[in-house]
């Protein structure tokens, strides 16, 4: 069924508007953004639909088709939801309302393609759908950059994940052909083309799921936060570890916190560089130098930021070992989801085949595959 025709079931009649937003790859650069540092993600062709009509009332009714459930709530009663996906949608009607845009009740209808818990960011591409749709059928005039906060602010309040903006903002402002490099500090932006020649992005599921919400993610922003607060008291220009240096690192860190806050430290500074020097590979054309960074990012991603998992070790590890894999490395916030990969197209199959088994064998587990390709950002379908 197409979600026009599973809105004109639930809710008798067409919606109003139809949007798509995309979930998002990230090819280096992990934990930096709420570091302020840099990143470098895509937007794909796993996406989220949103059919939405607006009401007379304040009534805002939900339907996610992929669960076959259902979520009511009022405009002006949104206590935090306890489930999920709901949410995500009533976070970002709070931000709109805190805005003072206004708004009415509204019947909408979720479909989505983004796999849920795989590091492709399937809440992101929720959030921009249902504020790209309000912000259309109520004509509320907000900007992409504006629109791209307050779904961050959604999350962050709402629902309670110290994210940063990466995830939204490729969601948004997706191009196809191309990665974002994304300076998180200011949110200057820049397209660089992604030339694979023969090779593609594939994404290996390990079937372990993490929940960001819970501890570990808001913990590593502590963290980092502490290592900082302890620069700046030599440092006074210091706002973030984007503006710190190995040499700060080794000089004024190392020694004097605690060896985990330091290691949570090192490796975003290591990586904020990584992502620099891995856009320069990709206009020189050169995906060995930058598959080699992925791997030195998911080492550091392992035993520094731990944030890794035996699964996806297993994966990376495997990898390292496949002359067809130019590079590899976890990906999203951690413990469990997928690991990305550059792999030369015609061994796919191949490797995709031998992996899984390995995978199975080791962990009981299926090992499923996503090829990737880019895409643009939200828009309007109908």
């Amino acid at each position: 069924m197409t979600i026009q025709s599973i809105f004109e079931s639930k809710f008798s009649g067409s919606p109003d508007i139809i949007v798509r937003s995309p979930g998002r790859i990230n090819l280096i650069g992990e934990h930096t953004d709420y570091n302020e540092g840099f990143v470098l993600p895509a937007a794909i062709d796993k996406e989220v639909l949103l059919a939405l009509r607006k009401r007379d009332d304040e009534k805002i009714s939900l339907f996610a088709a992929d669960f076959n459930e259902s979520y009511s709530a009022s405009l002006y009663d949104l206590f935090p939801a306890n489930r999920s996906w709901p949410a995500y949608i009533l976070g970002v009607v709070q931000q709109l309302l805190q805005r003072e845009v206004a708004l009415h009740g509204f019947d909408a209808v979720l479909l989505s393609t983004v796999p849920v818990g795989a590091g492709m960011s399937s809440s992101a591409a929720i959030e921009c759908a249902v504020i790209f749709a309000l912000n259309e059928v109520f004509e509320s005039r907000l900007g992409k950059i504006d629109m791209i906060k307050l779904t961050q602010k959604a999350e962050n309040e709402y629902v309670g994940v110290k994210c940063g903006i990466m995830d939204m903002f490729a969601s948004m402002m997706g191009k196809h052909g191309h990665a974002i490099k994304l300076d998180c500090k200011d949110l200057n932006y820049r397209y660089f083309p992604i030339t694979l020649d023969g090779f593609k992005i594939v994404l290996f599921d390990t079937g372990v799921r993490h929940s960001l919400a819970f501890g570990e993610y808001n913990l590593r922003r502590v963290q980092c936060e502490e290592g900082v607060s302890f620069l700046q008291k030599k440092y006074s220009f210091i706002k973030s570890l984007r503006n710190v240096t190995n040499e700060m690192l080794q000089n004024d860190l190392k020694g004097k916190v605690s060896e985990i806050v330091y290691n949570r430290c090192r490796y975003v500074v290591e990586e904020i560089q990584r992502v620099t020097e891995g856009c320069d590979d990709l206009e020189r054309n050169d995906l060995a130098a930058f598959g080699r960074k992925m791997f030195q990012t998911h080492q550091g991603l392992s035993n520094l930021y731990e944030v890794s998992c035996k699964e996806l070790d297993f994966l990376v590890d495997f990898a390292k070992h496949e002359p067809a894999i130019a590079g590899a490395r976890m990906m999203g916030g951690g413990f469990g989801g997928c690991t990305i990969n550059i792999i030369k197209e015609n061994a796919i199959e191949d490797i995709y085949a031998r992996i899984s088994v390995a995978y199975e064998n080791t962990f009981g587990l299926e090992l499923k595959m996503y090829e990737m390709t880019t895409q643009s950002g939200a828009s309007v379908i109908k």
